[in-house]
C-alpha cells in the first residue's frame, strides 16, 4: 500500500464482517482498496469483495488504538482482549462464559460465515481445512471451532477449555483439566481441518493439545 486509506475507505474497512471480512461500499471505494492491497474481489459470483490479511491488520490496529489501556499483567492464562461490539469466540478464561440461546445463535452464525469464507478463499473451494484468515487468527479460529461444536470454555474456574498462542509458528495450545474433554476437543479440531497432537507439559506433566491448521 502506497498511502493510508481515506476516511471513507476506513469506514468501509471498519464495517467489514468481523469473521469473513466481506465488504460493502461503492465500486470506487472497493476498487481503491483492491489497488492498495487491502481487499480482493472473489472470482466467482456474486464476486463480493473481502479484506486481505493486510486489510484485517488495518482494522485490528484501529480497534486496538481505540481500546483504553488496561493494567492487566500478561500471563499464560490471560485471554487476549476482544474489541467491544465485535464477535469473538471464547478462548477460555473470560469472566462470562455462559451459553444462552442468543450466544448459541451468534456462534452458529459466525461458524457458518467462516465455512463460507473457506469456500470462497481456498483455491479449490474446500471447506474441510482452514483458510488464510484462520492462519492469521489462530487462537480465535481454533476457539470458534470448539465453541461452535458445543465445547465449554473455561470461566473463572479451572473447568473448560483454554486456547492460547505458543512460540511455535502456526500452532496453538489447547488445555482442559478433564482429559476426556481434552480429547473431545482434539477430535473436533481434527474434523475442522486442524492437525492435532497430544503432549505433556514439561513442568507439570499435564496433558495439552498442540494444533496447527492443515494445509492439504
Amino acid at each position: 500500500m502506497t498511502r493510508p486509506p481515506t476516511a471513507a475507505q476506513r469506514r468501509v474497512i471498519d464495517a467489514a464482517d468481523p469473521v469473513t471480512g466481506r465488504l460493502r461500499g461503492t465500486e470506487s471505494q472497493l476498487a481503491a482498496l483492491v489497488r492498495h492491497g487491502l481487499a480482493f474481489r472473489h472470482p466467482r459470483p456474486p464476486r463480493d469483495h473481502f479484506l486481505t490479511p493486510a486489510g484485517h491488520r488495518v482494522r485490528e490496529e484501529r480497534e486496538a488504538a481505540a481500546r483504553p489501556e488496561t493494567a492487566v499483567a500478561a500471563g499464560a492464562t490471560a485471554p487476549p482482549p476482544a474489541a467491544s461490539g465485535v464477535f469473538a469466540a471464547r478462548v477460555g478464561g473470560e469472566e462470562d462464559a455462559g451459553t444462552g440461546p442468543a450466544r448459541v445463535r451468534e456462534v452458529h452464525s459466525a461458524w457458518q460465515g467462516l465455512l463460507e469464507l473457506r469456500r470462497m478463499t481456498n483455491r479449490d473451494g474446500g471447506t474441510d481445512r482452514p483458510c488464510a484468515w484462520e492462519r492469521t487468527h489462530l487462537v480465535q479460529a481454533a476457539a470458534l471451532a470448539l465453541e461452535a461444536a458445543g465445547h465449554r470454555p473455561a470461566g473463572a474456574g479451572p473447568e473448560g477449555y483454554r486456547v492460547r498462542d505458543t512460540p511455535q509458528p502456526e500452532a496453538v495450545a489447547v488445555r482442559d483439566p478433564d482429559l476426556v474433554a481434552l480429547r473431545a476437543c482434539a477430535a473436533t479440531l481434527e474434523a475442522a481441518g486442524w492437525q492435532v497432537g497430544e503432549h505433556a507439559e514439561p513442568r507439570t506433566g499435564a496433558r495439552c493439545l498442540l494444533a496447527s491448521p492443515r494445509r492439504v
